[in-house]
């Protein structure tokens, strides 16, 4: 029986990449804002928010822009999302240390970040061979005996990918 839930969304779309803004600090565009919106209402009626749930988003600002539209739909206070440095063009490995030094009795985790990585730990924990798109939510299952704390390779169960079309 599956127990936890981990919510893994890619950033939606942003503004190209340009000599006059660093990285980090690349906006989303409407169509991703649209996008992001039509996802987090999609997902709505399927998830439970509480006291439960942490959010973690890269501080890039496509990043935690994507994160506040989520939490505004889904119902989880913008004040509450944690930032965290180390999913930004972060390593799947790098993402995974983060979620496994969690403290508390959370039941399900949102990590909003970047791609190369968020991919690759998606088919690192469930042997999946998929390719996040923008705005795009892996969910992925736990089952009883793991938690965010042991979560390893080849323990998520990937239960969906939405990509909002």
């Amino acid at each position: 029986m599956e127990t936890k839930s981990i919510y893994i969304v890619r950033h939606a779309k942003a503004e190209d990449h340009s000599l006059s803004k660093r990285d980090f600090n690349r906006d989303l565009i409407n169509k991703g804002k649209e996008r992001a919106h039509r996802i987090a209402t999609e997902l709505a009626p399927l998830v439970t928010v509480n006291e439960k749930t942490l959010v973690i988003s890269s501080p890039a600002n496509r990043a935690i822009q994507t994160a506040e539209i989520f939490c505004s739909i889904l119902g989880y206070p913008a004040e509450k999302i944690q930032m965290e440095i180390n999913i930004y063009e972060a390593h799947y490995l790098d993402i995974l240390r983060v979620i496994n030094n969690l403290t508390g009795s959370y039941e399900s985790i949102w990590v909003f970040g970047h791609n190369p990585g968020l991919s690759d730990l998606t088919n690192y924990l469930c042997d999946s061979q998929v390719d996040l798109l923008t705005a795009n939510v892996a969910i992925i299952g736990l089952e009883n005996e793991v938690d965010f704390a042991s979560l390893a390779g080849s323990t998520g169960n990937l239960k969906t990918v939405l990509d909002g079309q």
